[in-house]
């Protein structure tokens, strides 16, 4: 299983989807998504991952979803209309180009994991599916972290996953519609009520590693 540049390994266990209707991008995507650990399932299209994914059964086994914004047959935000429609709940890390990034801050509007400008490294790829099969992980079993949680706000709430998504804070204000100063405020109050004094202590919260 391969190592990243934090000593880390991919998940044991784990499901990871790839959509994308660029051959050379899928076929070596899913390759480093293999080599990492990763049971990976590879598609051409979203009607081709929804008649896959949506018509079998799924155990517990924590699964994300990576696909492209910008797709001939389905665009990869009808793609995640046509999964919230039908109940399909999957984590979904978008990678797009870089004059994307508007599609890609309304699909994290509409719930996105998070999402990747290209070109970006293996290792942020890696590290977008590991937050996005952690939150897998802890709404199909018991989250210890419940309770702590719990103090936020739904605002606070909001702003603590898209921290976790390494969103900074200029593309946080852009996605919930607010100033930059509203999101600092935001963080200090959430990072005061969690008992928490870096990013990294608030990740480790958030991911229920505290």
């Amino acid at each position: 299983m391969r190592n990243f540049e934090d000593g880390t390994a991919a998940m044991p266990d784990t499901r990871v989807y790839l959509v994308d209707d660029n051959d050379g991008f899928r076929d070596s995507t899913a390759w480093l998504l293999e080599t990492a650990g990763f049971e990976t399932h590879a598609y051409a299209s979203g009607p081709e991952f929804i008649s896959a994914y949506c018509g079998e059964r799924h155990g517990d086994a924590p699964e994300c979803l990576i696909s492209d914004i910008r797709m001939p047959e389905m665009s990869g935000l009808q793609l995640q209309e046509e999964l919230l429609r039908r109940g399909c709940m999957v984590p979904l890390v978008f990678v797009t180009a870089h004059g994307d990034v508007p599609l890609a801050v309304e699909a994290m509007r509409k719930g996105a994991s998070n999402f990747l400008e290209k070109p970006f490294s293996d290792d942020a790829l890696i590290d977008a599916i590991r937050v996005a099969l952690s939150k897998a992980r802890h709404h199909n079993g018991a989250n210890v972290q419940d309770e702590l949680l719990g103090k936020l706000s739904p605002r606070e709430r909001q702003v603590l996953d898209l921290v976790v998504a390494s969103k900074p804070n200029k593309i946080i204000a852009d996605i919930l519609g607010i100033s930059i100063k509203t999101v600092e405020l935001h963080r200090a109050n959430m990072m005061n009520k969690l008992g928490v004094r870096s990013l990294p202590e608030l990740m480790k919260v958030a991911l229920g590693h505290g």
